[in-house]
């Protein structure tokens, strides 16, 4: 095989990991959706975090691997995890209320935040092309929302914060990334994740009625972690300017998902709406790409998703 050949077998198996990656973040949207219906969005959470990081002390073990905890920034991976804890709570609080494929066409907003958030944070400038292809975007947010028209409003804009926290959080994540490795990040995510629900959940308990729920509860944090996983492995097969323009291959998941579990039907506003946003977030992909850089990092699908 030669080298040509190699590089394009690597990057089809990165596309190809990329695309079971986001299937795993829509059955745990999913499962989170379901939950809701049984217990609080904050009791999810927490049983995302601690079943993620019980699994991560088996996988990767800090006491057999020390250099795990190693970090140049801590203050920096308290706060981007924090960050991802508010957007995971958020996410949660939405999908109680939304449809599924509601909540992740107002996700899909995430490259525009992070190109937002580059400007202070990383002293990124935006030219007109992209400023044009951000407002087309959140044009496509209020056709989903349709601001004074339904009642689901409120719950939309629990995913918008959820997508704001989570933007900064990808570029924290990015500065992190200089000095510390993608499993280092991870294992503080679902530590500091778990250590900050612990003390909520006490107060939103509610016993689970069956030992499905338990392992539903505990199917999030395995979702959560396989996807995460998945999604470190193809990155490194395959640039991020060519794994990103499959992140959208989730909406077709989730639109299947949504009429399967809950008899859901995309309407035509959430449709072109998502057309919109799907739409500007693929030229902003281009248009990073064309310039060399790129809106996303390997934590692209790590956040509101969950």
């Amino acid at each position: 095989m030669n080298e040509q050949a190699f590089h394009r077998r690597q990057r089809l198996i990165g596309i190809a990991l990329m695309c079971a990656t986001v299937a795993l973040f829509a059955c745990l949207d999913t499962t989170a959706k379901y939950l809701n219906t049984e217990m609080a969005p904050f009791q999810i959470a927490w049983g995302r975090y601690t079943s993620a990081f019980i699994l991560t002390l088996f996988v990767s073990n800090p006491v057999q691997k020390p250099e795990l905890l190693k970090t140049g920034s801590l203050k920096l991976q308290i706060l981007r995890s924090l960050l991802l804890v508010a957007s995971t709570v958020l996410n949660f609080l939405a999908l109680r209320w939304m449809q599924l494929d509601e909540v992740l066409s107002i996700i899909f907003t995430f490259p525009f935040i992070v190109a937002m958030a580059s400007i202070p944070l990383l002293g990124e400038r935006i030219g007109w092309r992209r400023w044009s292809a951000i407002c087309f975007g959140f044009c496509g947010v209020l056709v989903i929302t349709r601001p004074g028209f339904t009642a689901v409003q409120p719950a939309a804009l629990f995913s918008l914060a959820a997508t704001t926290c989570y933007g900064f959080y990808a570029v924290i994540t990015r500065i992190v990334s200089r000095t510390d490795s993608n499993q280092t990040s991870l294992f503080y995510t679902n530590l500091i994740g778990a250590l900050v629900m612990l003390p909520i959940v006490p107060f939103v308990w509610q016993s689970p009625a069956h030992w499905t729920t338990v392992a539903l509860m505990l199917m999030t944090g395995v979702l959560g972690s396989l996807g995460h996983f998945l999604l470190i492995s193809g990155h490194k097969l395959a640039p991020a300017s060519v794994l990103a323009p499959f992140i959208y291959t989730q909406l077709i998941w989730v639109v299947i998902l949504g009429y399967v579990v809950f008899d859901h039907v995309p309407n035509v506003w959430t449709m072109a709406g998502a057309s919109m946003v799907v739409g500007s977030g693929l030229y902003m992909i281009w248009r990073e790409r064309k310039l060399g850089r790129s809106t996303t990092s390997e934590g692209v699908l790590e956040g509101p998703r969950d």
